[in-house]
C-alpha cells in the first residue's frame, strides 16, 4: 500500500472514525463545517474525503472551498451525507461522488439536505435521530417483504417527512402514524434484523474507493 498520500477524512456519525480507520488509514476529522477545507489545505493533502458535515447549527461547507481544493489538484471524494450532496452539485467540476445517496441526489430522487440531516451528540458524535433517506430505504424493504402494504408505506413516508429532523426517530414516526400495537410490533421485529442504514453503507463504499485509489 502506498502510504505516501496524505488523506484527510471528515466523518461522523455515518461511521465512527474507529470503524473507518480499519478500512482506510487516514487523518480523521469531525463533520466538516464552513472553513474547514481551507484550513486543511495548509497541510497539503493529496485526497480530501467528505462524508459528514454540519447542516444547520453552523454554516455548511461551501462550494467555493471545495472548488479551491480541486483547483489545487487535490482529489476530493464525497458520499453518504453532506459529501453526497456536495458531490452531486460539483461532480461536473471534478468532485468524485460515490454511493447510493450520491446517485439519489444526482438523479433528483432526493433534493433537500433534510433527507440526510441528523442531530448528533457534539462530544461523542453519536447519532441521536434517524436520517430520512435511511428510513425511506427501510420502509421500502419492509414493503418489498410484505410487512407493509402500499398505503401503510405511504403513511410512514409522509409522517417521517413531517417530523423536524432532530426529532425524527422510528418510535416518533410510529407514534405519529397511529398504527395499532400489533402492526408496530410486527414492524419493529422486521427492523431489528433488516433496518437499512444507507449512509453507513455508503460511507464504507467511499472509504473502500479511496483505499483502492491510494493503492494505485
Amino acid at each position: 500500500m502506498n502510504t505516501d498520500k496524505k488523506i484527510i477524512v471528515f466523518i461522523g456519525p455515518s461511521l465512527s472514525s474507529d470503524e473507518a480507520n480499519k478500512i482506510l488509514k487516514a487523518e480523521y476529522h469531525p463533520p466538516v463545517a464552513r472553513g474547514d477545507i481551507m484550513n486543511v489545505l495548509k497541510d497539503n493533502p493529496d485526497i480530501i474525503v467528505i462524508i459528514d458535515g454540519v447542516f444547520h447549527k453552523e454554516p455548511a461547507v461551501s462550494h467555493k472551498e471545495i472548488l479551491k481544493a480541486i483547483n489545487n489538484d487535490i482529489i476530493v471524494v464525497g458520499g453518504a451525507s453532506m459529501g453526497a450532496l456536495r458531490a452531486s452539485e460539483l461532480d461536473d467540476f471534478g468532485m468524485i461522488g460515490i454511493g447510493q445517496v450520491y446517485e439519489d441526489y444526482r438523479s433528483g430522487v432526493v433534493e433537500s439536505d433534510d433527507d440526510v440531516a441528523v442531530v448528533i451528540n457534539p462530544e461523542t458524535l453519536e447519532q441521536l435521530s434517524e436520517a430520512l433517506i435511511s428510513m425511506n430505504y427501510t420502509f421500502k424493504a419492509a414493503k418489498d417483504k410484505g410487512i407493509l402494504n402500499e398505503e401503510e408505506f405511504k403513511i410512514l413516508i409522509k409522517t417521517a417527512k413531517s417530523i423536524y429532523y432532530p426529532k425524527r426517530t422510528y418510535n416518533q414516526v410510529f407514534k405519529d402514524s397511529n398504527f395499532g400495537t400489533e402492526k408496530i410490533n410486527t414492524i419493529h421485529k422486521f427492523f431489528q434484523e433488516n433496518k437499512v442504514d444507507i449512509k453507513k453503507e455508503d460511507a464504507i463504499k467511499v472509504l473502500k474507493y479511496v483505499n483502492n485509489l491510494n493503492k494505485s
